[in-house]
């Protein structure tokens, strides 16, 4: 990004801000991709594939039902569209007006199919306990076939004039004379047969879910799979003016299938919103994020390694197939084509349309309507896209041109704590006569609501303007892009600075390892250090903390030195800051901290302990972030160890008797330690091994113990060396001899 001399002044607006209450680091918050601008909201707005936001056409409102589903579309040669809907099984007409009203009552609950019939009228399919009615040019319907199946999916007429019906839930299609009379034309061993069409040879096409394949079926009934897909469900196939088929796939998605409906009915396919028997409406709401094309899918890091919400497919007349656009989170519902060739696909959960244009297909999302899914596309007479909606059922016309003015309202950011606004600046091509308009709020709330502040006036600097909504949790941004017939502003990025509140670090553990327990520094890693500069660079700084998990210490290989003690804490900090330790210690008792050692950098200190007296000490680490705050507002956190012993002196071994017991030689000793207990007292003859000696009251867990040792046979007569251990490890030995008349005496 270029940036303009302006953008010094903004920079210290934000370090003018770290210095009031803050911390002195700010964090950007940038959305300049495609997905991070799908997270927010567009209103006549056009999103591509590079992430660029523009004007796009406008989604203008045409027919509002009172069905809560609006399945699928038929456009009639008079300009009048119909309607399928759910949940009371009716049948909208709409005219050039946009006056609808009820063209036909079923008795079934859903019209998921229509299609046009020959001479007149129109043939529809109920569900469920599905039915195919016959309805004439007056709305009046009779029923022509009446299958065993639950569900009638989808309806198609050859050029003969008989109809095909795709039902479930055995996935059977049917051939019907237009007389009534119906045959079972092919089972497709699916649970559903979804969709119908006419390849460019007149050859049935059908969709299946469970699994999702393509069929491609001639007159005789002999099928040959096209495409066998990793995904549940073929929801559509559409055929281009050039034969080549498209295919849009969906995916069974745990806890993205819709609620059972309350009356007795097998589950519908994965990838069909549900009606319920009322008109309550249970929705399931997915946030967008970014779509995949076939180029990305191949090589891309940002591309999905799991099939996905869903995908376009194209099957050319060959046979050959290729996924064209590949979806993470939006479910493909229904394809049309444009007159320039390029795809219009609808998509669910969160209403949106995108255009596939380009070679290859590159995707642009260029309308979102306030519905949660576009269930059906169909071309007008003047080749607009109407397009009909579930939750809540409407039908809408997208314009062919795009619109002076749309808005964008960004996702909600949340700084984690309250947090000093800085500085918002964007990047946009401004032509002439046209503008981009920035403002923002915020709040303290998840959601934005009446609590929130009121919009700011449009900011005036693009290269970088002071944030004037107060400080809060939260932060909002909206742009409002304004154009001309023939010229239209493109905004490709946003970014706001702000600075969380600075948070206390907390020191959470402090690890005492046994007396001299050391270890070795982890081997070296990175480049060579830097001539004529002592300590670590900050790039090497941030590094060890990687390595380390933050503020953790990195051990090498464990060792052993007498007199050392080793300490290991864990430190954390809400705002990553980099953080130094002071460390102190005192004895039990005392009142007063004494410095060991400021200014520690890592996690971690070995102590020499033979610089204090023995005795029982505590030890206490201070954490401070002021290495990344300014010193009016750095804070420190602090914790104290258990109590722990300092001994370096090793105990005393007296001798108190060596008698003779018959052959045997008895030796008695007295094991004494000021200020640890005793752990272990061993023997050795003549320099063999150790072996072991337990008190006389079997227990070694004082600092006075009594032993005696009996010797028989040869082992009398052997040179005999004692060694005792306290609980730091101090050794002393002594050679087993008869004390002195005088010792003996004072005892």
């Amino acid at each position: 990004m270029r940036l303009k001399r302006v953008i010094p002044a903004a920079l210290v607006l934000c370090a003018a801000a770290a210095v009031v209450v803050q911390a002195a680091l700010p964090t950007f918050w940038q959305v300049s991709t495609e997905s991070e601008f799908l997270q927010g909201e567009v209103e006549n707005l056009s999103i591509d594939n590079y992430g660029r936001l523009t004007l796009g056409p406008t989604a203008a409102p045409v027919y509002e039902s009172s069905a809560p589903f609006l399945w699928t579309l038929v456009s009639a040669p008079d300009g009048s569209t119909f309607v399928g809907s759910g949940n009371e099984g009716q049948v909208y007409r709409i005219d050039n007006d946009g006056k609808g009203s009820v063209f036909f009552d079923a008795e079934e609950l859903e019209v998921h199919a229509m299609v046009l019939a020959p001479g007149g009228g129109l043939y529809v399919g109920t569900s469920p306990d599905g039915k195919i009615y016959k309805v004439d040019a007056a709305g009046k319907g009779t029923v022509l076939f009446d299958p065993p199946d639950k569900y009638i999916w989808s309806l198609a007429v050859d050029k003969t004039g008989n109809i095909f019906a795709g039902t479930g839930d055995k996935g059977i299609i049917y051939k019907i004379t237009p007389d009534g009379r119906g045959t079972a034309f092919y089972q497709t061993k699916a649970t559903h047969a979804m969709t119908l069409a006419f390849d460019g040879s007149g050859r049935l096409l059908a969709g299946t879910e469970s699994p999702g394949r393509v069929f491609q079926i001639d007159a005789a009934g002999k099928p040959f799979v096209l495409l066998d897909s990793p995904y549940n469900e073929i929801h559509t196939l559409r055929v281009d003016p050039k034969g080549v088929i498209y295919a849009a796939a969906v995916s069974a998605r745990a806890g993205a299938t819709p609620a059972t409906p309350t009356i007795d009915l097998p589950a519908a396919p994965a990838g069909q919103p549900v009606a319920s028997v009322s008109t309550e409406i249970t929705a399931i709401s997915i946030v967008a994020d970014v779509s995949t094309t076939a180029a990305a899918i191949q090589g891309n890091a940002r591309s999905n390694t799991g099939p996905g919400a869903g995908a376009i497919y194209r099957i050319m007349p060959d046979g050959a197939w290729d996924m064209v656009w590949q979806l993470r989170e939006d479910s493909p519902y229904d394809i049309a084509f444009d007159t320039d060739g390029s795809l219009t696909v609808a998509t669910g959960n969160e209403g949106k349309i995108y255009r596939l244009s380009g070679d290859p297909l590159q995707p642009m999302l260029v309308a979102r309507a306030s519905v949660q899914q576009i269930t059906a596309l169909v071309p007008d007479r003047s080749g607009r896209i109407l397009f009909a909606t579930s939750n809540p059922g409407k039908v809408f016309r997208l314009s062919q041109t795009r619109t002076d003015k749309g808005t964008y309202t960004s996702d909600v950011r949340d700084a984690q704590t309250v947090a000093t606004w800085g500085a918002i600046k964007w990047q946009a091509t401004v032509p002439t006569g046209t503008k981009v308009e920035v403002s923002t709020r915020s709040g303290n709330t998840r959601t934005p609501d009446e609590t929130w502040s009121d919009w700011s006036p449009a900011y005036p600097a693009r290269e970088g303007s002071g944030i004037s909504s107060p400080r809060a949790r939260y932060l909002q941004w909206r742009a409002v892009l304004s154009g001309t017939r023939t010229e239209a502003p493109v905004l490709t990025s946003v970014v706001a600075a702000y600075l969380p509140r600075n948070t206390r670090p907390r020191v959470t553990s402090i690890t005492i390892h046994p007396p001299g327990t050391v270890f070795q520094r982890p081997f070296p890693t990175g480049d060579p250090g830097l001539a004529g500069f002592e300590g670590e660079t900050p790039d090497q700084r941030a590094v060890a903390q990687t390595q380390q998990g933050g503020n953790q210490a990195n051990l090498g290989r464990r060792s052993y030195q007498r007199g050392l003690l080793t300490f290991v804490w864990r430190a954390e900090d809400d705002n990553r800051d980099d953080l130094t330790y002071d460390v102190q210690y005192r004895r039990e008792g005392d009142d007063t901290w004494r410095p060991l050692k400021r200014a520690v950098n890592d996690p971690i200190l070995v102590w020499d302990t033979t610089s204090v007296p023995n005795g029982r000490y505590l030890l206490q680490v201070v954490a401070s972030d002021a290495r990344s705050n300014s010193p009016a507002t750095a804070l420190t956190g602090s914790m104290e160890s258990t109590t722990f012993d300092i001994d370096n002196m090793p105990p005393t071994i007296v001798v108190t008797a060596v008698r003779r017991d018959g052959p045997r030689r008895v030796i008695v000793f007295d094991v004494r330690d000021e200020d640890s207990a005793v752990v272990k007292a061993e023997y050795s003859l003549d320099g063999d091994r150790w072996q072991a000696i337990y008190p006389r009251d079997g227990i070694a867990d004082s600092r006075f113990e009594q032993f005696e040792l009996p010797l028989d046979g040869e082992a009398a007569s052997r040179a005999v060396v004692i060694r005792a251990t306290d609980s730091l490890n101090n050794v002393t030995s002594a050679r087993a001899e008869a004390p002195a008349p005088a010792a003996a005496a004072n005892r």
